[in-house]
């Protein structure tokens, strides 16, 4: 009689495990159907490139494309690298130099104030505040909004091209 009781509970236990995994295999299964499903719904529709376009609308896109370029070019203006020590720990310096992209004409007298503005941010900040990738996008996104801010506007965007922390 014991050893029937034994055979019983090991069949038991098998069946059970059997039924454990049937049913973590099917909810993986729905899961990752899920995933490609909404996948599909969030992910941008691409479109394929047009390959049979008119040799004269391709050089009248150059022209407007560098056109445009030349404008973007004739907005943005860099600012002197600015220098100064972290607020904490005092030994520790940043190195940052930015770029000014203006909707309209560059005003040199703006740029020169913004470039102030952006110095006596720095002296405020703190190593811990800027630490790694997530510091460094706050950094960026505080430094844009005190330039939009203190230029009602007429900056359109700030350029980080250089960050060095010694």
């Amino acid at each position: 009689m014991a050893l029937t009781d034994f055979e019983e509970d090991g069949g038991r236990k098998k069946s059970g495990l059997i039924v454990t995994i049937a049913i973590v295999l099917v909810l993986s299964l729905i899961a990752g159907g899920g995933g490609w499903v909404v996948g599909g719904i969030i992910a941008p529709q691409v479109k394929q490139p047009e390959a049979a376009q008119a040799p004269e609308a391709d050089k009248k896109d150059e022209k407007e494309g560098d056109q445009a370029e030349t404008d973007i070019r004739e907005n943005v203006v860099a600012l002197e690298p600015i220098t100064t020590n972290l607020s904490y720990p005092s030994d520790n310096w940043i190195r940052v130099e930015v770029s000014l992209v203006f909707t309209d004409q560059p005003d040199n007298e703006l740029a020169d104030r913004i470039h102030q503005d952006i110095l006596a941010y720095l002296r405020t900040v703190s190593l811990q505040q800027i630490e790694g990738p997530r510091g460094f996008q706050y950094l960026r996104e505080d430094l844009r909004e005190r330039v939009k801010l203190r230029s009602e506007g007429r900056v359109n965007e700030l350029l980080l091209r250089t960050f060095v922390i010694e």
